[in-house]
């Protein structure tokens, strides 16, 4: 049961890296911001455009490891239609997960990076995208890196 549950996530990570969801550099967003990771070479740049205190529409643009890429594919369908509030509780559910391996209820999909935490490096893959998410609401105009952030 465990393994196939296992190869399910990484066929998921796999979908949405190889055919990532919003990706696209949206017109006229609301806010955005970059993210880096040096040590994997990830860098991507985010989109929100928010309405009435909604995250209305999200989208991402950049090139990085599959992780990277499979994370803020699924940021981007998770956070759509909720408020900042709800996405910094997300966020600190998924940095808990991707961190301790613990599950979290409440993040769907999301769950499919409960394993990276087995992969130090990987880490900072996985959670990159949510830096960047809440640089973009927070108004931050410097690129948000792993090396600076406790990831």
């Amino acid at each position: 049961m465990f393994d196939d549950l296992q190869e399910l996530y990484q066929q998921v990570i796999l979908d949405h890296c190889k055919h990532p969801r919003n990706f696209h550099e949206m017109p006229q967003p609301t806010c955005s911001a970059q993210g880096q990771n040096p040590l994997c070479g990830d860098q991507l740049k985010l989109f929100l455009r928010t309405e009435g205190g909604i995250i209305q529409d999200v989208s991402f643009v950049g090139s990085g490891c599959c992780i990277s890429k499979a994370s803020a594919s699924l940021l981007t369908e998770a956070v759509k239609g909720k408020s900042p509030a709800e996405v910094r509780s997300l966020f600190d559910q998924v940095h808990d997960m991707v961190t301790t391996g613990r599950g979290a209820d409440g993040v769907g999909k999301l769950t499919v990076f409960a394993g990276v935490h087995k992969y130090p490096a990987r880490v900072k893959c996985a959670i990159l995208p949510w830096h960047a998410v809440l640089a973009a609401l927070d108004g931050k105009g410097e690129p948000v890196t792993t090396e600076r952030e406790d990831a």
